[in-house]
């Protein structure tokens, strides 16, 4: 199986380097020929570096310096679909909060070649190791509604760990295309009926840095659900 892997990052300089030697022994054991694609929303810190470095030291891994303003997780995901070769891939964050042992379900679950899109979900009703109870409970409210208003196409749309064929991206042009929950876009903008797996997933507690998610986030999540809302209607 051929994969391409991409992960956004920004300013992730202390995960970069566990992150992908982690990704990569996964592929190994699951017989994946896989290229890895760090997309990096321009750090701050000393992540350029290390990309450098790792680009160096692998032949299976590229990296992509994203200077467009404004910092943007979608479109870092975007560009990384854009540059990827294979016809199969993968999005999960660089900040090891998704567990690459993981990779071995979404992949088994992909594998059987009945699914376009295979999300790792989060169990957001119990106690969650890498959500603070205001996000969980913030969580819940947004998928909720998103089910009820969007229709549920899977049980957590805003999971950051998925595998899809790319085609998938390609057939699709009215993306909303800002924000960080890129799987939404993905689905509710696809113009065909996706046959979509939930498979649950760890979410673990992150070593360093924060979390990205703001109250800037949070709006254009609420445009993106009011936006794909109306033109149902259209």
């Amino acid at each position: 199986m051929e994969l391409s892997i991409i992960s956004p990052a920004l300013n992730e300089s202390k995960n970069i380097r566990s992150f992908v030697s982690l990704i990569i022994e996964q592929c190994k054991k699951n017989k994946i020929k896989a290229e890895i694609i760090i997309v990096d929303d321009d750090s701050k810190d000393n992540s350029k570096n290390i990309l450098k470095q790792m680009s160096l030291k692998y032949k299976n891994f590229r990296y992509f310096i994203r200077k467009t303003k404004p910092r943007d997780l979608t479109q870092s995901c975007f560009l990384g679909i854009e540059k990827s070769k294979y016809r199969n891939v993968l999005i999960m964050d660089t900040d090891l909060q998704h567990d690459p042992k993981d990779l071995n379900k979404l992949i088994h679950a992909f594998r059987t070649g009945r699914y376009d899109l295979v999300a790792g979900c989060r169990n957001l009703f119990i106690k969650n190791k890498g959500l603070s109870l205001v996000r969980q409970l913030a969580s819940i409210i947004i998928i909720f509604t998103t089910n009820l208003l969007l229709s549920k196409k899977t049980s957590d749309p805003m999971t950051g760990f998925f595998i899809f064929k790319k085609s998938i991206y390609k057939k699709n042009n009215s993306y909303f295309g800002k924000g960080f929950k890129i799987l939404m876009d993905l689905i509710y903008s696809s113009k065909n009926q996706l046959k979509i797996k939930d498979v649950y997933i760890n979410f673990k507690l992150r070593k360093y840095n924060k979390s990205k998610m703001n109250f800037k986030i949070l709006i254009y999540l609420i445009q993106f659900i009011i936006i794909k809302f109306f033109k149902r209607f259209i």
